[in-house]
């Protein structure tokens, strides 16, 4: 049975605060604290690339998990801003951190929901190929991307990466998943021409009306109950969205989680940040995790503590 071990997060330690900005932006205290819900940006350095802050995930890993490299089997990295367009980011981070040439590679590239998606995916593979442990990377720095006078943007977006241990010794254990794509709308959230676009108000209405059913399905399709639920992982996407699925799905704010404002949105990494916070919190039995975004792409699971 493959599952979570351990995760380890990286967030630089650089900020970028958003009050700093207001007069820039035309904004207020309360649309910085209660609409974006982000008061300060993290940022990578200009000497960091997407690699650089996987191996700083892994590298605050090792400091509390011990990890063998010569067991690792497998690395999947999940991005849509990597190193260069080609090597994949996973053979650069391969050799960064110094793994046997026996070891898998490869990159997925997706956004928002690539946690859930990658966590299907690296097991699947593992199960295939009778793997018994294996690490998961979720690194998107979208300051690559972003236009620093896109108040759409470049208030919310944060640097951040994760590594997860996907191993045959799991603390938690994903069940059923749901996924699912709004391809026609792809357009809401894309880049061109090496610069991020955002439709706020097209993702605000496709989280609202995609989002609660796809949670819905996910809690029935594993035959549970929302008061079943320990905690809600859901995507960061904004305070807003967050506060709004809440209220929406008659969720209980003490069970959903909020943990953004001190450096954003960080894209496929805004799951594995909460999941890290809660995994040894033996009283939470059942999470569930619920990526959107980039695509417009998502998707849900439920994950069992072992």
């Amino acid at each position: 049975m493959l599952g979570i071990e351990a995760i380890a997060s990286y967030i630089p330690k650089k900020r970028i605060s958003n009050y700093d900005r207001k007069k820039k932006f035309g904004i207020t205290d309360e649309f910085i604290k209660d609409k974006i819900g982000v008061e300060r940006i993290a940022i990578k350095d200009d000497s960091e690339d997407t690699s650089d802050l996987c191996v700083s995930a892994y590298e605050n890993l090792k400091k509390k998990f011990d990890i063998n490299e010569n067991e690792i089997e497998i690395i999947v990295v999940i991005t849509q801003n990597p190193d260069y367009t080609l090597p994949q980011t996973s053979a650069i981070l391969h050799g960064k951190l110094g793994l046997n040439t026996s070891c898998a590679a490869f990159d997925v590239s997706l956004g928002c929901s690539g946690f859930v998606y990658g966590v299907s995916i690296i097991q699947s593979f593992m199960n295939a190929n009778g793997f018994k442990k294996g690490l998961l990377f979720t690194a998107d720095p979208y300051s690559k991307i972003i236009d620093p006078d896109d108040k759409n943007t470049s208030l919310l977006f944060g640097d951040a990466a994760a590594v997860t241990v996907i191993s045959d010794n799991p603390v938690f254990v994903a069940d059923k998943f749901t996924f699912a794509t709004a391809g026609k709308s792809y357009k809401d959230l894309i880049c061109e021409d090496k610069v991020l676009y955002m439709n706020g108000r097209g993702i605000f209405n496709f989280v609202v009306k995609q989002i609660p059913d796809d949670i819905d399905r996910v809690i029935e399709k594993n035959g549970l109950i929302k008061d079943d639920i320990d905690v809600f992982l859901i995507h960061q996407a904004s305070r807003i969205i967050v506060s709004t699925l809440t209220r929406k799905m008659n969720l209980p704010e003490e069970k959903v989680m909020y943990d953004m404002h001190d450096y954003g949105n960080t894209v496929s990494t805004s799951i594995p940040i909460l999941f890290e916070k809660i995994i040894h919190d033996n009283k939470i039995k059942l999470a569930l995790a619920s990526g959107f975004g980039v695509g417009l792409s998502y998707a849900s699971t439920v994950f069992r503590r072992v």
